[in-house]
Order: C-alpha cells, then sequence, then structure tokens
C-alpha cells in the first residue's frame, strides 16, 4: 500500500513539529522487511508506545522507527500491544488547535 519496500497498515495525517507546512498521508503502522533486520514503523510515535517500548525486547532505534534483527528476540504480546496502540493512533492535529 505504501510503496515497494514498506507495507504499511491504516493511515493518518501528519504534521511536521518542526515545519507545521510539511504533512501529508502515512501509515499509522508498518513493516519493512530489510537484509539484516525488519523495519518497525509507527511503535515509538505516541506516548504510550514509547512507554511500553522498553519492554518489547531486543531492538535498536531510529528516527521514526524501530529495528529487530529476529523476532523470537522480542516479545510477541508486547508488539502486539504497540501495534494496536499505533493502529489507533489520531491525525496530528492542525497547527493553533
Amino acid at each position: 500500500m505504501w510503496g515497494p519496500s514498506i507495507v504499511g497498515y491504516g493511515r493518518y495525517h501528519y504534521r511536521s513539529p518542526v515545519n507545521p507546512r510539511n504533512h501529508g498521508e502515512w501509515p499509522a503502522t508498518g513493516f519493512s522487511p530489510r537484509k539484516s533486520q525488519l523495519s518497525l514503523y509507527g511503535l515509538k510515535d505516541l506516548p504510550e508506545g514509547a512507554k511500553l517500548l522498553p519492554q518489547l525486547g531486543k531492538y535498536t532505534e531510529g528516527a521514526g522507527c524501530v529495528y529487530v534483527r529476529r523476532l523470537e528476540h522480542i516479545d510477541e504480546a508486547v508488539l502486539r500491544r504497540l501495534i494496536a496502540i499505533a493502529a489507533a493512533r489520531p491525525d496530528d492535529p492542525e497547527p493553533g488547535s
């Protein structure tokens, strides 16, 4: 749905906190299988997800995603909760709202 390398689920309208004129549509959550690791999107964007993330298991973080080398190194129940939080994400507020 989002391109050749990202499988996305749901959508929300984002607005850059740095430059509010920069905005668009992005998946609420998603993943991208890479050669050496799996990139997971949307898991750390909301405070509830960021708070739960340390319980996930063995992972590293990028600017907008979480990297997992092996699925057996993470807690599947925590991953499911993180995905549910991300999937329920509302659109970012309009400036001045």
